[in-house]
């Protein structure tokens, strides 16, 4: 059951997941919208342009229909005639043109925003197989498709049989109408219609662009399985870099056994802590060279006896070091004094083994910040 549940997808596309689809030319996509505003845009300009598009159209035709003395006998005249004409047409659908193409360019911001894909032109084969295009037409996407196709017909067929019914006393009047008044008025009713026939399409964008979008994240779900396993690709496999931490620690505890030999001073707690400390000509304050616990203490008393390092008993100076203090830097400067105190014994005790005379004493009572003393362990 444990597997099963790894196996099902619960989990909400990760960011990588959501551009990797996005490289593959997967985006939000809803064709209503593309569709709708083509059209909305379309039936506006033609219902601000469409009676002087109207007029410029049948003054053209006018003129296209005369044919003077001069071009009957030079027929090539008619194909300037001809050109001019065209131009002239162009011309009169260019704003309705530049409508159009301006919104085809921005209908993608509106959903999904543009997105070029190398991958999505690829030549796949696979989309060739008539299985998987019946599988599609089956499938849960195509009955959604025909769905919205069905109510978009009906929609759209009730739309234009109540605007041809609100309107029908401007088109009984208009064959009464002049040529011009007639074409003015029909360029009217035609873009009046067109235009709520179109915005009849809106319920149907409403609906469908909620649905894309749910549906496209719904489809990039991902497992348990594959969430774990894509953050093992992107952080690295967890055992790996425990592996890699631990000889990484091994190393760094193989260099700081190495400087035991030549510390100055090994101050422990007396069992649990040992820390080693140099003061060398020219050094600012005492260095750290080790620190450790338990085993690791032992290890560094260990080495310190074979290597002739003193050892100093000072249980508060040497938790407060171990704390404080870090591998190859300086001690902390509120314990220079009790390192002071523990670096003179140090020296006093050399000397007297040097030279004999009266044994030093060990220092007692060192000048440790409470504060900078943790909790001891026992023992």
């Amino acid at each position: 059951m444990a597997e099963e549940s790894d196996l099902e997808k619960t989990e909400a596309a990760s960011s990588r997941r959501l551009e990797q689809a996005r490289e593959e030319g997967q985006v939000p996509r809803s064709r209503e919208v593309g569709t709708f505003l083509i059209l909305i845009v379309g039936a506006a300009a033609f219902w601000l342009v469409g009676p002087w598009m109207v007029q410029r159209l049948a003054a053209m035709f006018r003129r296209g229909l005369v044919i003077d003395q001069e071009m009957a006998r030079e027929p090539a005249l008619l194909v300037v005639r001809l050109a001019d004409i065209s131009i002239d047409a162009l011309l009169s659908f260019a704003p309705l043109f530049g409508a159009l193409i301006v919104a085809a360019l921005l209908s993608p911001f509106l959903v999904g925003s543009w997105n070029f894909s190398p991958k999505a032109m690829q030549p796949d084969l696979g989309r060739l197989n008539p299985l998987k295009g019946l599988g599609r037409l089956v499938s849960w996407n195509g009955l959604v498709e025909l769905f919205k196709a069905v109510v978009k017909s009906a929609l759209i067929g009730g739309v234009a049989v109540w605007v041809l019914w609100s309107e029908s006393g401007d088109l009984l009047a208009m064959f009464a109408q002049s040529i011009d008044a007639g074409l003015a008025t029909a360029g009217h009713l035609l873009s009046f219609s067109f235009l709520m026939i179109v915005a009849a399409m809106l319920l149907i964008v409403v609906v469908d662009v909620p649905f894309q979008i749910w549906q496209y994240h719904d489809k990039l779900k991902m497992s348990r399985q594959e969430v774990k396993q894509e953050g093992k690709e992107l952080e690295g496999n967890p055992e790996i870099k425990g592996r890699i931490r631990q000889l990484q620690r091994q190393a760094a505890r193989k260099r700081m056994m190495a400087a035991v030999p030549a510390a100055d001073v090994i101050v422990t707690n007396p069992s649990h802590y040992a820390v080693a400390l140099a003061y060398k000509s020219g050094m600012r304050a005492p260095k750290l060279l080790a620190k450790g616990m338990g085993e690791v203490a032992l290890k560094i008393r260990e080495l310190a006896a074979e290597n002739g390092v003193p050892t100093v008993a000072a249980a508060p100076l040497a938790r407060a070091l171990y704390r404080h203090a870090e591998l190859d830097q300086e001690i902390p400067a509120r314990l220079y004094a009790a390192v002071a105190e523990v670096l003179a014994y140090v020296y006093q005790l050399q000397s007297w083994r040097a030279t004999g005379g009266s044994y030093p004493l060990p220092p007692n009572d060192l000048p440790v910040p409470a504060e900078l003393v943790p909790e001891a362990l026992n023992g």
